[in-house]
């Protein structure tokens, strides 16, 4: 029997312009955007997890999964969110589907936005310069093959 698993994933959605939205909805809306997150999810423990790792991006710093979860803590505190999702467990699930969308590096138990780059350039040389490319040409053979 063969299963039908998929090589890779991505799902993009649209949204409206950003406008005047604050620093933790831009990446609430990336998340979205990308799959990381769905509409009305209200577990959205991966949006301050993006944030604590721009924030160490921007200071070239590896974080371990104890000190992104305490990082994350502080945020979801300091915007009066629920502390659900802090578990270790968790944290390391979605710190496996962000290196999954290709978003982040791990090396010896610690992780940052991968390579140190801004999430827009990851997007355009990971997702948008390799992935979907990649994706459309193995859908056009089997398009191909149906004739």
């Amino acid at each position: 029997m063969v299963k039908d698993l998929p090589l890779s994933e991505i799902t993009l959605r649209k949204y409206e312009r950003p406008y005047d939205s604050s620093r933790r909805e831009l990446i609430r809306k990336v998340c979205l955007s990308l799959g990381l997150l769905q509409p009305g999810d209200s577990r959205d423990i991966i949006v301050d997890m993006l944030l604590v790792l721009e924030d160490s991006r921007i200071e070239k710093k590896w974080l371990s999964s104890f000190e992104i979860r305490d990082f994350v803590q502080a945020k979801r505190k300091e915007h009066s969110l629920e502390e659900k999702g802090l578990a270790e467990s968790n944290i390391r699930r979605q710190l496996k589907r962000l290196r999954d969308a290709m978003l982040v590096d791990k090396q010896s138990n610690s992780y940052r936005l991968s390579e140190f780059a801004t999430l827009g350039e990851i997007f355009e040389a990971k997702i948008e310069k390799f992935l979907i490319p990649q994706t459309v040409e193995r859908i056009k053979e089997y398009l191909g093959k149906l004739g």
